[in-house]
């Protein structure tokens, strides 16, 4: 280790950061101050990559969880030789700059995660490694090992404070990820005073009980990291945790106290701190000379690694033809089985959670890289996979069931890791109302952009005796309001089919997949070619007529009740539409909204959920058949019965 290169590297990184955050006026100086001797070692040293190819797919991982620090880690990017500019740097928290005030995933090159939230990018850190044990597992041969890689993260004293990271890092110990390494910035500072005020666990033993690696260290040693980190590369069973005791806002003027966490330095504040680090007070974003050559000296042996590497992949390829075409569908979510659909007939009754089930396998052992599992819910959710390579767990790491235990924020988190990765297809189950735990976590994998499987059962008020702490009325509505979420309702067993496929056609988006308890008929479909026609968003289901008396538009299980409303009403010409996806329908140009509504002279909606959505395509409240209150415990028909939820009740609204 160049001693002499890695301190000019993290007096450079301390440079920028300052420089950028006080041009701005904005941003958290703390840890780029605090902690740039990591950013040097981190990347100088210890991170297999290659700057050069940001998407070399066997690099180590670099998982940031303490997104306010931002500007530590596009300093060191930039630095290291990532397609991060001066200019990029120049223009911290503008619009549209690459260097956003927490890092976006998609917008900066080298940036693994969009993080921010704490807590949540130590959680998708359990997941890439997850992910890196799973590929090894499947693809690696005796003779050639083409996934051979470690997953590191640094968190801050707010990130071990949210729950989510706890529950990540329990899974993470029980799982034994031996190649998972997170650096804890231990500098005792919070927002609002010294960390003791309301943070007083003792870390060290709280990670050791989740059966952790635990090891202790200077943040100003670089020496001693890379020793740390080698100790903790030598423990294969568990991941480690290495504290690194340090001083927030290093050189400032007022470095260890609050005050440096989330704010400018200010010109004198910046003018001291350049003073005290020997640097020049009238050069902005200064850099110095041999920062830039420690990192230049490094491309030849950077871009070399990832050539052996491409030399062993191709060796691997060459004696392995069938694993490198399953590597290949991995990679490109590509079908490895040709597997026909899963199909059923008009009159089979059965719940859309039971028909999810045999859609999922179906979806499973077409495409050999959908993982996943449910948060202690596998049998009611009904997500067992079937001949799927058992589950996953430190003996069996070819495992495709995943079981997350009752952890649903780290649980999406943790599939938002997996799908980061690369090569694989998550998926995660638990009950719908539940899905207010994992919220946080589905907008930033909306945010990503990562096309994340939920599968939620038990979906409305026929949930029945579990009483409405159980009973989600406002859940659909608060999932379709996230920007880029897909919520799709099936209104029977064809329809789920079609909705998982939907999901996993999904690239660029996460699907919500929301289904019933109870079991529901299987329709007659009017429109022959539905199957195409819901990708619109809706279908017609009963015709009615070309110019019918009332078009019922309806989601999920009040299809079926609708249909059977119909039948209350023999006097009308009554058109029923399937809107599996409300937010998509109500997207669409309105000749297509129009053509599967028709000439009606009534327009009715009705779903077993809040009111609100529906506005946007009925305009008297008298037409919208929806819960805007509570449930009631007791059996599912008695509640319904009880809430003047039922076929008989919604004739009543029909024949006004």
């Amino acid at each position: 280790m160049n001693e002499n290169a890695i301190k000019a590297v993290a007096t450079s990184v301390r440079s920028l950061s300052m420089d950028a955050i006080q041009k701005a006026n904005s941003g958290h100086p703390g840890i780029p101050l605090g902690a740039a001797e990591l950013a040097a070692v981190l990347y100088g040293e210890i991170l297999k990559h290659n700057p050069a190819d940001s998407k070399w797919v066997d690099r180590d991982r670099f998982v940031l969880s303490a997104g306010h620090g931002s500007m530590w880690l596009y300093s060191i990017l930039h630095l290291a030789g990532y397609k991060v500019s001066l200019d990029d740097i120049e223009t911290f928290r503008q619009v549209g700059s690459k260097c956003p005030g927490h890092p976006e995933y998609g917008e900066t090159d080298g940036v693994e995660n969009t993080s921010g939230p704490l807590g949540q990018g130590v959680s998708m850190s359990v997941g890439v490694a997850i992910a890196e044990t799973m590929l090894a597992a499947r693809f690696n041969t005796p003779a050639h090992k083409i996934v051979d890689h470690y997953t590191y993260s640094l968190v801050g004293e707010g990130c071990l404070q949210e729950g989510i990271a706890s529950e990540a890092s329990s899974l993470a110990g029980h799982l034994k990820l031996g190649k998972l390494i997170v650096f804890y910035d231990e500098n005792k500072i919070s927002i609002d005073g010294s960390t003791d005020i309301t943070f007083t666990d003792d870390i060290e033993k709280r990670y050791e009980a989740y059966g952790w690696q635990v090891l202790c260290g200077d943040m100003y040693k670089p020496a001693e990291i890379i020793k740390l980190v080698a100790e903790a590369k030598s423990c294969s069973d568990k991941p480690t945790l290495i504290m690194l005791k340090s001083i927030i806002g290093k050189y400032a003027p007022k470095q260890g106290t609050p005050d440096v966490h989330g704010a400018a330095l200010g010109a004198d504040g910046v003018k001291a701190a350049k003073e005290a680090l020997g640097l020049p007070v009238d050069k902005d974003f200064y850099v110095l000379p041999e920062a830039y050559d420690y990192f230049n000296a490094q491309k030849r042996a950077r871009a070399q690694l990832e050539a052996d590497w491409q030399k062993e992949f191709d060796a691997w390829s060459g004696e392995n033809p069938e694993l490198r075409r399953e590597w290949d569908a991995f990679q490109s979510d590509a079908a490895t089985s040709d597997i026909p659909d899963v199909s059923f007939k008009a009159g089979d009754a059965l719940a859309t959670r039971d028909a999810s089930s045999k859609a999922l396998n179906m979806i499973a052992h077409r495409y050999g890289n959908l993982v996943g599992g449910s948060a202690d819910l596998m049998g009611p959710n009904k997500t067992k996979l079937d001949d799927c390579d058992g589950v996953y767990t430190p003996e069996n790491r070819k495992g495709r069931t995943i079981e997350f235990g009752i952890r649903e924020f780290s649980m999406s988190a943790i599939s938002a890791g997996i799908k980061l990765h690369g090569g694989l297809r998550p998926f995660c189950a638990t009950f719908l109302i539940f899905s207010d735990y994992l919220r946080p976590s589905l907008r930033v994998v909306s945010l990503m952009k990562q096309p994340v499987i939920y599968v939620f059962t038990h979906d409305s008020i026929y949930v029945g005796e579990d009483g409405p702490t159980h009973q989600p009325v406002e859940t659909l509505t608060a999932l379709r309001a996230i920007p880029g979420v897909q919520v799709l309702r099936p209104g029977d067993a064809e329809e789920t089919v079609e909705a998982w496929k939907m999901a996993y056609e999904s690239k660029d988006h996460p699907v919500c997949l929301a289904l019933t308890r109870q079991k529901l008929a299987v329709y007659e479909k009017a429109d022959p070619d539905w199957r195409n026609t819901v990708r619109t968003g809706a279908y017609i289901v009963q015709e009615g007529s070309e110019n019918p008396d009332i078009t019922v538009l309806a989601s999920g299980s009040e299809v079926d009740m609708a249909l059977d409303a119909s039948k209350l009403v023999p006097g009308k010409k009554i058109r029923v539409v399937s809107v599996m996806d409300v937010k998509l329908f109500g997207q669409q140009d309105k000749v297509i909204r129009d053509k599967l509504i028709g000439k009606t002279k009534r327009l009715v909606a009705t779903e077993a959920g809040i009111s609100m959505e529906w506005y946007q395509f009925v305009q008297n409240k008298d037409d919208i058949f929806c819960i805007d209150r509570f449930g009631e415990s007791g059996p599912a028909e008695k509640v319904a019965e009880d809430m003047h939820f039922t076929p008989a009740d919604f004739a009543k609204v029909l024949e006004r």
